[in-house]
C-alpha cells in the first residue's frame, strides 16, 4: 500500500517527462537525456517542497480516486503556476489600455493550464 504512492509519482514522470521511454534511441542519447530528466524531476520536486513549507499543498482530486498526498502532477502543477507569476517579459507597450478579466476566472484558467500543459 505505502509503495502505491512511489509508482503513480513514477508512472507520471514516465508520462510527462518521457522517462525511459527511448526505445530505438541511440546509447550516446540516452546518457545524455536520462540523467537531465531526472535532474528536472528533482528539480521540481524541490521547487515544490520548497513552495507547500508552512502550508497544506493543494492536491487535485477525482471523483473515483481520492488521494490526500500530492504527485509529481501535483508538484509539476505548482512549479507551473509560480513560474507564469513571475514577470518576465512585458508583453505590451507602456500606457496601452487593459482590459482586465476577474480574478476568479484568470485563477482558474491559470489552475487548468497548469494541469494540461
Amino acid at each position: 500500500m505505502q509503495r502505491w504512492q512511489l509508482e503513480v509519482t513514477f508512472e507520471e514522470v514516465r508520462a510527462h517527462l518521457g522517462v525511459e521511454t527511448h526505445r530505438q534511441w541511440p546509447d550516446l542519447a540516452i546518457a545524455r537525456t536520462t540523467p537531465a530528466l531526472l535532474g528536472l524531476f528533482s528539480l521540481v520536486t524541490l521547487m515544490a517542497h520548497e513552495r507547500w513549507q508552512g502550508c497544506e499543498p493543494w492536491v487535485r482530486r477525482a471523483a473515483w480516486y481520492d488521494k490526500t498526498l500530492p504527485t509529481f502532477v501535483d508538484a509539476l502543477a505548482e512549479v507551473r503556476r509560480a513560474l507564469w507569476k513571475v514577470p518576465t517579459f512585458r508583453m505590451s507597450a507602456p500606457g496601452r489600455e487593459m482590459v482586465q478579466g476577474p480574478v476568479d476566472f484568470i485563477e482558474r484558467l491559470a489552475d487548468a493550464l497548469c494541469y494540461a500543459a
